[in-house]
């Protein structure tokens, strides 16, 4: 056992005193020692009831005869963090996550882990870490917030963020707002629709890293306790088959996780997370791959931001399972891909079946022929940028306007709420990506705020930062190379003409090379916003968004 580096023989009786001192006894020491790593915390509703499910981790950890040693890692509320400084800190959250995890995992050789994540740079930092430790582990999410009703209609978090926008717009009152305010959220759980947080548990499974109904059995319901007491014991029978992460997220197993997002619509932010988790497996995942795929797998799903359902109606339809079954009629899915249940995705398939056609629409129905997302290229994005098309209105598929130029994101803010930008202006926003923000921070409060105000069929916005997975309408993010490093949205002055074509994959600053060069020529060299403390480590060692915004070798 790995284990054994720190608890077997005559010289290690001075560790077995510590372990003592903690109250283990020597049965316990002398059993696999399995690692539980517990996100909990009182900061985030996904993470607040994390120590129940961890409880349930331990106890299957027991019944299979190991022994369970919890130790916490941080997490970020991006809801919380949303539209002041502490957003900056987020994305760069994700490494400090891994790092601690292999800091913790390698001081204590443990002999396998249990991952406890449930929001959004919590789950693709955990990722991170089993990819880089490669020892034998399982991932089971704290599971999907139940979605509100407000006014007998569903509601979640981002109601209330475009509610911000429709009382500056007028088409609401405040009291109103406050009513929504109280019941959008109804209890523990990430934010019910579809979201960077779900879209990210959801992917794990998908993956075969997680059990069948990790990405989507609701918090509240027992079934995911049960999950929880599963996801213990099956950690023991990947142990003892020496059966490691980099076996299951192989080339094939992204390929089947891209192609679920794709059918899904998840988050934007999948595209900045899926190949940073491939890149700790050395597997490179070139932008282009998700355009491949998403041309090949409908949409067949429309969860909110971008249709009416919540994840809660996607696991009584059949969860992630029904959604693969589906899709791999059509050649997407790799069956034979491993899983941490210890079948093959095609054996764990054998069962799944939709149970509601109307959340996860049959391939003879699909919502639109492509998938969920696009990556765009351009003049203006000569590394890429990418869109959440299944989210954007058909009138703003192919779209062309004035750029609105903001070099950063609380003055585009301030201008959106203070009816500054009318239909048809495109709001651009630079200096917020990975090095630039520092901290590539979301953007939802200006997106909400478009839609809240009736502009999103009229309204795109632009930017080097990402947004949130909440976001709806023409939102077009990670914008490569950045404004920081001289890339192309540097150059944008107010006033020019950006051509905006999703179909095409296309993105088009509509100025010739000539005076391209020219602006290029004067522009002012980038300062960093902030020069002390993690953030300015992080803005020196990060990468470009089109790489996942790892840092440097």
């Amino acid at each position: 056992m790995r284990s054994d580096l720190m608890k077997k023989g005559l010289e290690r009786a001075p560790h077995r005193s510590l372990f003592k001192a903690m109250g283990y006894t020597d049965e316990e020491i002398a059993r696999p020692l399995i690692g539980v790593v517990n996100a909990a915390n009182e900061v985030v509703p996904g993470h607040i009831h994390l120590d129940l499910i961890t409880q349930d981790v331990k106890a299957g950890i027991r019944m299979a005869g190991g022994t369970p040693v919890e130790f916490p890692v941080i997490g970020v509320c991006d809801g919380i963090a949303m539209g002041h400084a502490g957003m900056k800190y987020s994305l760069a959250s994700r490494e400090l996550i891994a790092d601690s995890i292999e800091i913790m995992a390698t001081a204590h050789p443990f002999d396998a882990l249990v991952f406890v994540p449930n929001c959004d740079k919590i789950i693709p930092g955990m990722l991170m870490a089993a990819l880089r430790l490669n020892i034998p582990c399982i991932f089971i999410s704290g599971g999907p917030m139940l979605a509100g009703r407000f006014q007998d209609k569903p509601a979640d978090l981002i109601t209330v963020f475009e509610g911000v926008g429709a009382v500056k717009a007028k088409k609401m009152t405040a009291a109103s707002l406050k009513q929504l305010e109280d019941c959008a959220c109804p209890g523990c759980g990430s934010c019910s629709g579809m979201f960077t947080a779900n879209s990210m548990n959801c992917v794990t499974e998908a993956l075969g890293l997680g059990l069948p109904g990790n990405g989507t059995i609701p918090a509240v319901l027992a079934g995911r306790h049960r999950l929880a007491k599963y996801a213990g014991m099956k950690v023991m029978d990947l142990f003892k088959k020496n059966v490691r992460p980099r076996d299951i997220a192989t080339l094939a197993a992204f390929k089947n996780a891209i192609a679920v997002d794709m059918a899904l619509g998840c988050s934007t932010n999948t595209v900045l997370h899926i190949p940073a988790v491939a890149h700790e497996a050395g597997i490179k995942l070139d932008l282009d791959l998700f355009n491949k795929i998403s041309k090949i797998t409908p949409n067949i799903c429309k969860l909110s931001p971008a249709g009416p359902y919540h994840i809660e109606d996607l696991d009584a339809a059949g969860g992630i399972q029904a959604v693969m079954k589906t899709i791999s009629k059509l050649g997407v899915i790799d069956e034979k891909a491993l899983s941490v249940s210890g079948k093959t995705v095609g054996a764990n398939l054998k069962a799944a079946r939709v149970l509601n056609p109307a959340v996860i629409r049959p391939l003879n129905n699909p919502y639109s022929e492509q998938g969920g997302i696009a990556i765009l290229r351009g003049n203006l994005a000569p590394d890429g940028a990418v869109v959440k098309q299944s989210a954007v209105a058909q009138a703003m598929q192919v779209n062309e306007g004035k750029a609105r130029v903001f070099d950063c994101e609380d003055d585009a803010i301030a201008a959106i709420l203070g009816g500054k930008i009318k239909s048809g202006d495109i709001v651009v926003i630079r200096y917020e990506g990975p090095k630039g923000g520092p901290g590539m921070r979301e953007m939802l409060s200006p997106t909400s705020a478009i839609v809240g105000m009736g502009l999103d069929k009229t309204v795109a916005l632009l930017t080097d930062g990402r947004f949130s997975g909440g976001t709806q309408g023409a939102a077009i993010g990670h914008i490569s190379p950045e404004a920081a490093e001289g890339g192309p949205i540097a150059l944008v002055k107010e006033g020019d003409i950006i051509a905006i074509d999703i179909p095409r994959k296309k993105l088009t600053l509509n100025v010739s090379d000539a005076e391209l060069e020219k602006r290029r020529k004067s522009l002012k060299p980038w300062k960093p916003a902030i020069t002390t403390g993690y953030l300015a480590r992080y803005a020196k060692m990060v990468t470009s968004a089109s790489t996942g915004a790892v840092f440097k070798d």
